[in-house]
C-alpha cells in the first residue's frame, strides 16, 4: 500500500509585523511611540518620527477626526521634505554666499524697478527658457539680484548653477584639453537656469570665447541664462576680440530675453562714505 505524504510549502512565512494592532485592547504608550519610530524610520519619514506626539497633542485638544489628524501628519512631512528639497537645490546651485530678494535694498538703487524684480521671482522668463541680462557698474547690485533670482527659482523647484565667467571658461579649456568637452557642455546644459555673473571683467582669448558660445548655443531657447556684466553691450568687444563672435554672443542673450540696467552708483561706496561720514554732535 503506497503511503501519502502531505505536501508542505517551501516558502518560508512571511514575518508578523511588530507593534501594537488593532485587537480592540489599547496598547502601552511606549508599544506605540515604539512602533511609530521604527516604522517611521524604515519608511524614510524622519518629520513623522519627530512631530508626530506634537501634532497628535494639538489634534487631540482640537477634537480633530482620525483622518484629518492623519492629513495633518502626512502634509507636514511633504512641507518639510519640500523644504529639505530646496535647501539642497540652493546648495548645489554653488552660490558664494547667501542672498535673497528680500533683502534688497530698492530704496539705494531708485534704478531698479521691484516690480520688475518680483515678476522676474515667478520664474515663468525660466519656464520659458529666456535670457536675463544685468548691466550696470561695480557696487550697483547685479550679483545680489542674479543670486537672489536663482536662490528664488531653486526654492521653486528649478535646478540651477551659479559660475562666474572666468571660472566657466577655464573649466570648458581644461575640459577640451582633457577630451570630455561635450561631458561638460551637456552638464552645463541641462540645468534650468545658468547664472553667469562678472562677465565683462576678462579679456577672453578667442578659444575661450568659442567654448563660452558652445555653452549658449546648447542652451539657446531651452533653458534659461542670467548674466552680470559691468560693460554694456557695445563694450562686449573688449571680453570678446571677434566682433562676429561677439554680435552672435549678444544677440544669443538678447533674443526674446530680459535686460535690467542697474546704472552707474555704487551702493557700496555711497555705504562705505556715510560710514566714514562724522555724525555732527547734539
Amino acid at each position: 500500500m503506497t503511503s501519502t505524504t502531505a505536501n508542505t510549502s517551501t516558502n518560508p512565512k512571511p514575518k508578523s509585523r511588530s507593534g501594537p494592532r488593532a485587537s480592540g485592547r489599547q496598547p502601552s504608550e511606549q508599544a506605540i511611540d515604539a512602533a511609530i519610530d521604527g516604522a517611521s524610520r524604515l519608511l524614510r519619514l524622519p518629520t513623522m518620527r519627530d512631530r508626530y506626539a506634537e501634532i497628535a497633542d494639538a489634534a487631540s485638544r482640537e477634537q480633530l477626526s482620525y483622518r484629518a489628524f492623519l492629513a495633518e501628519l502626512l502634509l507636514a512631512e511633504c512641507d518639510d521634505r519640500t523644504a529639505r528639497r530646496a535647501v539642497r537645490r540652493v546648495h548645489e546651485a554653488g552660490f558664494p554666499r547667501p542672498k535673497s530678494l528680500e533683502d534688497f535694498n530698492f530704496n539705494a538703487n531708485t534704478a531698479i524697478n521691484p516690480a520688475t524684480i518680483n515678476t522676474l521671482a515667478g520664474c515663468g522668463w525660466i519656464q520659458k527658457g529666456q535670457s536675463l541680462c544685468l548691466i550696470g557698474d561695480s557696487g550697483t547690485g547685479k550679483s545680489h539680484l542674479l543670486i537672489g533670482l536663482g536662490t528664488a527659482a531653486a526654492h521653486q523647484g528649478h535646478r540651477v548653477r551659479y559660475v562666474l565667467a572666468a571660472k566657466l571658461v577655464n573649466e570648458l579649456v581644461e575640459a577640451a584639453d582633457q577630451r570630455h568637452l561635450s561631458r561638460t557642455i551637456a552638464r552645463y546644459g541641462r540645468v534650468d537656469l545658468l547664472c553667469l555673473d562678472e562677465l565683462g571683467y576678462m579679456e577672453l582669448d578667442k578659444r575661450g570665447a568659442e567654448l563660452l558660445f558652445q555653452v549658449l548655443t546648447e542652451r539657446e531657447e531651452q533653458n534659461a541664462v542670467a548674466i552680470a556684466s559691468n560693460d554694456s553691450f557695445s563694450g562686449w568687444t573688449k571680453t570678446f576680440t571677434d566682433p562676429r563672435l561677439c554680435a552672435a554672443i549678444v544677440d544669443r542673450l538678447t533674443f526674446g530675453g530680459n535686460i535690467i540696467e542697474t546704472g552707474t552708483t555704487s551702493y557700496r561706496l555711497a555705504h562705505a562714505r556715510n560710514q566714514r561720514t562724522p555724525t555732527p554732535n547734539a
